[in-house]
């Protein structure tokens, strides 16, 4: 069961004023999102955080390091999720970023369907790899934390979207514990000047 974390009031204001607004909708590259009939309702908003490998993924502690990127909510028609629109922290507060379609809707909902049907209770949220164009429902235990806070813990589950890199299946769940070691030998960096030579 899935147990989603409100949203900030603001960043959810700032979705429902771009779907009020006829310039932001036209505008928005998402054909499903301008041709939709009927009323149309930002849902289930999951929190955006990047693996920050900036300096290295894991910690001597071993606790990936997650900043927060934004929250991303669901924009659903009278019958389906047509877009996603997405929201980042400026300044001034929660402003609204963009509306867009994909692959990654499409996957995104088939994860939740997916998550909603294992056991346990979760919060949803996703965990964003960039540096391997990768991004994951990401299955927090812990359903009273702040959406908006905390790393992975080892429990946790992942479930990488579709498209997923090479080599990783999508839409099959892993613990943090075990997919977090594949992720940080893909993104070592490469040895400066190779491998050495042997001796003589």
């Amino acid at each position: 069961m899935l147990q989603p974390s409100p949203a900030p009031a603001p960043a959810l204001r700032s979705v429902l004023a771009a779907l009020g607004s006829p310039t932001a909708v036209r505008e928005a590259r998402t054909p499903s999102l301008r041709s939709a009939q009927g009323p149309l309702s930002p849902e289930l908003p999951l929190p955006v955080h990047v693996l920050d490998v900036r300096d290295q993924v894991a910690p001597p502690a071993g606790t990936p390091r997650t900043r927060l990127a934004g929250w991303r909510f669901l924009i659903r028609g009278p019958e389906r999720a047509v877009a996603a629109g997405d929201t980042l922290l400026t300044p001034d507060g929660w402003a609204f970023s963009h509306f867009f379609e994909g692959p990654y809707l499409a996957a995104t909902e088939r994860a939740l369907l997916q998550a909603d049907s294992l056991p346990g209770t979760y919060q949803p949220r996703l965990l964003s790899v960039p540096e391997l164009y990768m991004l994951t429902l990401w299955l927090h235990g812990d359903t009273e934390a702040d959406g908006a806070d905390g790393a992975p813990d080892p429990a946790d589950l992942l479930i990488p979207l579709a498209p997923a890199p090479p080599g990783i299946a999508a839409h099959r769940p892993h613990r943090v514990a075990d997919l977090l070691p594949v992720l940080t030998l893909r993104l070592a960096p490469a040895p400066l000047f190779g491998t050495p030579a042997p001796a003589a």
